[in-house]
């Protein structure tokens, strides 16, 4: 198996959007106490085996993303939610190096109180899930034991995950379909996004 430094290292040699940004996010990274690793087809850092932060490249931004960042106080009031159903991460959204090189100190404080919270054991507390699951995956679980057996033993947020994919299906056909798309996966363990 290759090593997670080999994965990240090759990650960030084939960049180029967002290089420079990119570079500059794992420099900083790299000089706080944590562990770089390689999860998610992405760049993770984690301190003890928690996961901290996480470096994406957008089309329109490169993005440090803070995975229990709703817990972080935000002084400076630069993390964004990374998109509507985000329930805990944050992000700091840059598309230029000179701001990160600006930021640098309020980035290392970020993770300095992020570090602080995994080490207290501070976890988000998320309200239970009040999504409405879609009558197709309702109908499909209660055909399917087997499917309804791996989709209940998915963790939360990658049951989340496939009730919001489907429910986004404007047409019963288009939900009928992606079920069916995901249902190799849902059984496999795996969340949308996991390969």
């Amino acid at each position: 198996m290759v090593s997670a430094q080999i994965r990240a290292d090759a990650f960030f040699s084939r960049l180029t959007r967002w290089r420079d940004e990119m570079h500059l996010l794992r420099k900083i990274l790299r000089g706080c106490d944590l562990t770089e690793e390689f999860k998610w087809s992405s760049p993770v850092y984690t301190h003890d085996g928690g996961n901290i932060a996480i470096i994406w490249g957008f089309k329109d931004r490169a993005t440090l993303g803070f995975f229990k960042g709703v817990l972080l106080s935000d002084p400076e009031a630069v993390l964004d939610s990374p998109g509507e159903n985000s329930r805990s991460s944050r992000v700091m959204n840059f598309t230029d190096p000179d701001a990160i090189v600006q930021q640098r100190p309020i980035i290392e404080a970020y993770i300095a109180e992020a570090i602080a919270l995994e080490k207290s054991g501070a976890t988000v507390d998320l309200p239970k899930d009040d999504l409405a699951y879609p009558e197709e995956l309702l109908a499909r679980l209660d055909r399917d034991e087997e499917l309804r057996t791996a989709f209940d033993s998915l963790t939360p947020g990658r049951r989340r995950g496939w009730v919001l994919h489907v429910s986004g299906a404007k047409q019963s056909k288009t939900r009928i379909s992606r079920i069916e798309k995901a249902a190799p996966k849902i059984l496999a363990g795996k969340g949308m996004h996991d390969r």
